[in-house]
């Protein structure tokens, strides 16, 4: 027997009435809210927490600028600059200077510069000279045709070698994920490089056949984009997006019921110990995966035990400023990233003052450096002290930097980035098939397409357009 819908009362009908609503308001949220809303369409967005932005915090205190969270956006998708134009903060925008450009990589104890040409790579000493000629193989290997979801280290190793992994994709794993390539799926964490090697039978031949695409779909690669920021950090995107967002934003929102009826979505909710009740055609879940089992969603017991798997690893962001220090500390960069081989104790320092401007007073230095991750969960446990005075002897030992810091501070994120591990399949499939069962509803956020500032936005807008045309669909049915 077909299951009856159940027909909206008389407090259902009475609620705030909106085309969408948005639960969660960190940049996926507030991004689609804005896309939204310029699309002509009414959006309501609550948020659970007294703030917008999810991760993505910025601070400034005695000349330092502190990102607890994210600290830079990659220039790759035409998204951003909607976002960015639409929140009108493109006069704020901040790219990262020249010398930014150079990045460090810790081997044998000493910093040594990633090529970024051929004849660098050529000259560099973190690549030994098998190495190098072990490249000269790629093109000649064949795609791997097995049925198991291939780690990333495997892939890695199978076309490129194991010191290719040891030394370049194993630190660039620990800045981006937090994560190990062992446990990272190349197919879902790394999609481009999987469809290189299914297209074109090799990176090196599809690199080059991948440039006339972005060419045609305005995206540019995430190691030839422009790595950017703002005046006063990300903070100062969320500030305003908050702001052109302002009555359709609803903070300390603690949603109570979910209703699926005919036509749209019922939701219940307090806010400042009020109830109250919304009424939306489409409703955009952009809420960490843990979250779900938080949410009266119906029939979602197999959704929320399912992605509750997802692991998010333990990460502490220590970030160390200082008001003067010695010529002979190394600032000519990006920074650096630490090699699971070199067994150290971080996975990696932003010089954060040469990235962009205004981060530290003048003559200062500012440092954000990374404890934990998949690769030392444990280490991202410690209390703020301990972490401090770790981060200290290793950047003490690593850069030769020995002063006192004029300000220190610890920023704990015990779940922080979702991992794409080998059989992420199992999570892609079950969240398509609650939205077959429930097609007003979508699910989005990090633990989906894409882990970065950049990945979150285009999916945002992607969202936007397919949320658009549905709503579009419910008003013509109506009429």
């Amino acid at each position: 027997m077909k299951k009856q819908t159940p027909s909206p009362s008389k407090q259902q009908k009475a609620g705030r009435r909106v085309d969408v609503a948005i639960v969660g308001a960190g940049i996926s949220g507030l991004s689609a809210a804005l896309f939204l809303k310029q699309k002509g369409l009414s959006v309501l967005l609550l948020e659970k927490e007294e703030r917008p932005g999810g991760n993505i915090r910025t601070e400034e205190k005695n000349g330092f600028l502190i990102e607890y969270g994210p600290n830079s956006i990659m220039d790759t998708t035409p998204a951003l600059h909607r976002l960015i134009e639409g929140a009108d903060v493109a006069d704020e925008l901040l790219y990262a200077g020249e010398r930014a450009q150079k990045r460090y990589i810790l081997r044998g104890g000493r910093l040594r510069a990633l090529p970024t040409s051929l004849p660098a790579f050529i000259k560099t000493d973190l690549f030994t000279g098998g190495a190098k000629r072990r490249l000269l193989r790629e093109p000649f290997i064949k795609p791997y045709d097995g049925k198991e979801d291939e780690s990333l280290a495997a892939f890695v190793v199978r076309r490129l070698g194991r010191e290719f992994l040891d030394y370049a994709i194993n630190p660039f794993v620990a800045g981006v994920y937090a994560g190990a390539p062992e446990r990272l799926s190349v197919r879902h964490g790394f999609p481009k490089l999987y469809r290189l090697e299914q297209k074109y039978g090799s990176l090196i031949r599809g690199t080059i056949g991948g440039m006339r695409e972005r060419r045609r779909s305005a995206e540019t690669a995430k190691d030839r984009a422009r790595m950017f920021s703002f005046r006063h950090g990300l903070g100062q995107l969320i500030g305003a997006l908050a702001q052109k967002l302002e009555h359709e934003l609803v903070l300390r929102a603690d949603i109570g019921r979910i209703d699926m009826l005919p036509g749209g979505v019922w939701l219940k909710y307090k806010h400042n110990g009020r109830e109250e009740t919304a009424w939306a055609s489409q409703l955009l879940l952009t809420v960490p995966a843990r979250a779900y089992a938080y949410l009266p969603l119906p029939s979602a017991d197999t959704l929320t035990e399912t992605i509750g798997r997802i692991y998010y690893p333990p990460v502490s962001m220590v970030f160390l400023g200082y008001a003067k220090v010695s010529d002979r500390v190394p600032s000519d960069g990006f920074g650096f990233l630490v090699p699971a081989r070199e067994q150290r104790n971080i996975l990696g320092t932003l010089w954060s003052s040469s990235i962009f401007s205004g981060r530290a007073p003048q003559g200062g230095m500012a440092l954000t450096t990374f404890v934990g991750g998949s690769r030392q969960p444990q280490a991202a446990r410690q209390s703020a002290e301990e972490l401090i005075a770790m981060v200290r002897r290793e950047l003490r030992d690593i850069m030769g930097l020995t002063e006192e810091p004029a300000e220190a501070f610890v920023k704990p994120w015990p779940r922080a980035i979702p991992q794409y591990e080998p059989g992420y399949d199992s999570f892609l499939n079950a969240m398509e098939t609650y939205e077959k069962q429930y097609p007003r509803i979508r699910l989005g956020g990090n633990f989906r397409n894409g882990i970065s500032v950049a990945d979150c936005v285009k999916q945002a807008w992607q969202l936007s357009e397919e949320l658009h045309r549905a709503v579009g669909r419910d008003n013509h049915a109506k009429n």
